[in-house]
C-alpha cells in the first residue's frame, strides 16, 4: 500500500499539487483578512463594534459559504472536462455555474436587505450588537454578486490548472478594502468618520473593484472563459442545469447547513455574553487565515482528482488520495505547532480588549491549535477526495449527523443546561470533527467515490 502511494504520488503530481494550492492558499488569506481587517480597525473602536461585525460578518460567511456550495458541481464538471480535453465543455460549464450562482447571490442579498436585526438577533440579545450588525449587513448585501462572480471564475481557473489568475485580482480587493477602511471608517483624505458603517462600505467598493478587474482581465484576453451570451443560451437547457443542481445542490445544502452550524456555534457562545463573543469573533479571523493552506491543499487535490477522474485513471487516483491525506495530517500539525507559538504576537493585534477577554481569548487559541489538527483529515477527505468524485450525498449525511445531531445539541447543552465556562464551550465545538475523521477515512477506502461524471 505504502509503496503505491509513493509511486502514484512522487515528482509532477506533487509539484503540480503544490502549484494549484498556493495561490488557493494566498486566496483564502486574502479572503479571510478582509474581515480581520474590518475587526482589526473596528477594534479600535471598542468591544460592541468586535463583536457586531464578528456576527455580522459570520452571517456573510454562510451566504458566501453557500454560493461556493453552489459553485462545487461547476467545479467537479470543470476539473473532468479538462482533464477529458473537452475545452467547451469547460467554458460553458463555468458558464452556468455563473448563471446559477448569480441567481443564489440575489436571493441572500435580498434577505440580509429585509431581515438584517432578525439575522443578527439570532446571536445576540445586545442591542448596541444588534444595531450596528444590522447596518453592516444591509451595506454589505450587495458584495454577494460579486462573491458569485469570482467564485464562478475562481473554480474554471482552478480546474485549467491557473488560479493565480484569480488571486492576482483577489490581491487587488483586499488592498482596496485595506485602504478604503482607512479612509472610511477614521475619516481620512477630508471624508467624515464613519465607523461601522464606512467598514461595510469599503467592503462592497473593494469587491466590485476586484471582480470588474477580473471579469475585465479575462474578457480583455479573450480567455477561454470567457463566456458569451450565445455560451449562457446554449446550457439553458433542462437536462444540463438538472444534471448541474443534482451535483450542486446537495453539497450546497451541505454548506448551507455547515455555515449555518458555525453561526449557531456563535449563538451558543453569545450565551456567555458579549466577552465570549468578542473573544470568538478574534478567532473567526485568524482561524480562516490558520485554515488557508489546507483548504489550498484540500482544493488543489479535488482539481487533480477531478482531472484524473476525467482521464480515467481510477487505480491512480485511489492511492493519490490516500497521499494527500497523510500530507494534510502533516501540514495541519506543522500549522497547529506555528499557531501556538505566535499567539501573544497575533492577540497583541487586538488591543481594544479588556484584560479578562484577552485571558479568555488565550485559551480559544490552545483550542484553536487543536481544531487545526483535527480538520486537517476530514478537510482533505472531503473537499478534496470525496467531493471531487461526485460522492456529495455521503458528505451531506455525515456532516448533518456530527454538527447538527451531535455537536451543536451537546454545546448547547453544556452553554444552556450547565452553564459551563466559554472554553470548555469552545472545546466541545470539536466533537463533529472527530466523528467526521472517522466516518470520511473509511468512505475513502471503500472507492464507492469514484465516479465519472461527464460521461453520457
Amino acid at each position: 500500500m505504502f509503496s503505491q502511494v509513493l509511486h502514484h504520488t512522487r515528482g509532477d503530481f506533487i509539484r503540480r499539487l503544490i502549484a494549484i494550492a498556493m495561490p488557493i492558499t494566498l486566496q483564502s488569506i486574502m479572503f479571510s483578512s478582509r474581515s480581520l481587517v474590518d475587526v482589526l480597525m473596528l477594534g479600535q473602536l471598542g468591544e460592541a463594534e468586535i463583536a457586531a461585525v464578528g456576527v455580522a460578518a459570520r452571517a456573510t460567511f454562510v451566504t458566501t459559504i453557500m454560493l461556493v456550495g453552489v459553485t462545487t458541481g461547476g467545479a467537479m464538471l470543470t476539473a473532468q472536462y479538462w482533464g477529458a480535453g473537452d475545452r467547451q465543455g469547460v467554458r460553458e460549464s463555468t458558464a452556468l455555474t455563473w448563471l446559477v450562482c448569480t441567481i443564489f447571490a440575489a436571493l441572500t442579498a435580498s434577505l440580509f436587505i429585509l431581515f438584517p436585526t432578525q439575522i443578527m438577533g439570532l446571536a445576540t440579545n445586545d442591542t448596541d450588537v444588534n444595531r450596528l450588525g444590522s447596518e453592516y449587513l444591509v451595506i454589505t448585501s450587495v458584495t454577494m454578486f460579486a462573491v458569485a462572480g469570482v467564485a464562478s471564475m475562481s473554480v474554471g481557473l482552478r480546474a485549467m490548472h491557473r488560479p493565480g489568475i484569480s488571486t492576482f485580482f483577489s490581491g487587488i480587493g483586499i488592498v482596496s478594502n485595506i485602504f478604503l477602511n482607512w479612509v472610511l471608517i477614521f475619516g481620512k483624505l477630508g471624508i467624515p468618520a464613519m465607523g461601522i458603517k464606512g467598514a461595510a462600505i469599503a467592503t462592497v467598493m473593494s469587491g466590485a473593484i476586484e471582480v470588474v478587474t477580473l471579469f475585465g482581465y479575462l474578457y480583455a484576453k479573450k480567455h477561454l472563459l470567457a463566456f458569451g451570451l450565445e455560451d449562457i443560451r446554449s446550457v439553458i437547457e433542462l437536462p444540463r442545469v438538472i444534471k448541474f443542481l443534482k451535483l450542486s445542490l446537495p453539497t450546497t445544502f451541505n454548506f448551507l447547513a455547515w455555515a449555518g452550524g458555525l453561526f449557531a456555534y456563535h449563538a451558543i457562545m453569545g450565551q456567555s455574553g458579549v466577552q465570549g463573543l468578542a473573544a470568538l469573533s478574534v478567532m473567526t479571523p485568524v482561524e480562516s487565515i490558520s485554515l488557508a493552506l489546507l483548504i489550498g491543499m484540500s482544493n488543489a487535490a479535488a482539481v487533480l482528482v477531478g482531472n484524473q477522474i476525467g482521464a480515467k485513471n481510477y487505480e491512480a487516483v485511489y492511492y493519490q488520495a490516500i497521499g494527500v491525506t497523510l500530507l494534510s495530517l502533516i501540514v495541519g500539525i506543522l500549522v497547529a505547532a506555528i499557531l501556538y507559538v505566535v499567539q501573544g504576537s497575533v492577540l497583541d493585534a487586538f488591543s481594544a480588549l479588556t484584560p479578562e477577554t484577552r485571558a479568555l481569548a488565550e485559551k480559544f487559541m490552545i483550542v484553536l491549535s487543536l481544531s487545526i489538527i483535527l480538520r486537517s483529515v476530514p478537510m482533505m477527505t472531503i473537499v478534496g477526495i470525496l467531493r471531487a468524485g461526485g460522492d456529495v450525498k455521503f458528505c451531506l449525511y455525515q456532516d448533518l449527523v456530527a454538527q447538527w445531531l451531535i455537536g451543536i445539541p451537546l454545546a448547547a447543552f453544556a452553554a444552556i443546561g450547565l452553564g459551563w465556562e466559554p472554553q470548555w464551550i469552545y472545546l466541545l465545538f470539536l466533537t463533529e470533527e472527530l466523528i467526521k475523521w472517522f466516518g470520511s477515512l473509511h468512505r475513502t477506502r471503500t472507492r464507492k467515490w469514484i465516479r465519472n461524471l461527464i460521461e453520457n
